[in-house]
């Protein structure tokens, strides 16, 4: 239980640090005098979110087969498509939701034990 609890943790570290990544792009492309200072704040916020679930993962892959924890990680998809909605309104159209969804459906069969 503990090892998905650990997944939900990594892909919530990793939908984070993708985010601040966005964000300083976004900085980046302001003008203004605090540009170099403030990307870099959201770099730096990036580098670790992204590691703390880079540490995770490596708890993750002690718990659990790669084949199994890998494609749970498919639920990045879902949380950086709602983030980036809500956080930065980009567009959502049912096409994108299809492809997450029939991304998240291949990863559901290839997780069912035959």
């Amino acid at each position: 239980m503990m090892a998905y609890v650990l997944v939900m943790l990594v892909s919530l570290f990793t939908c984070a640090g993708q985010l601040c990544q966005k964000q300083a792009a976004q900085t980046w492309d302001r003008a203004g005098n605090q540009r170099v200072s403030t990307t870099l704040r959201w770099l730096y916020l990036a580098v670790i979110f992204l590691g703390l679930g880079m540490l995770l993962w490596l708890n993750v892959l002690q718990r659990l087969p790669l084949s199994l924890a890998y494609p749970m990680l498919s639920l990045n998809f879902v949380l950086v498509t709602l983030a980036a909605r809500w956080l930065f309104n980009e567009p959502t159209t049912l096409r994108h939701w299809c492809g997450v969804v029939s991304i998240m459906l291949g990863i559901l069969l290839m997780s069912l034990n035959s």
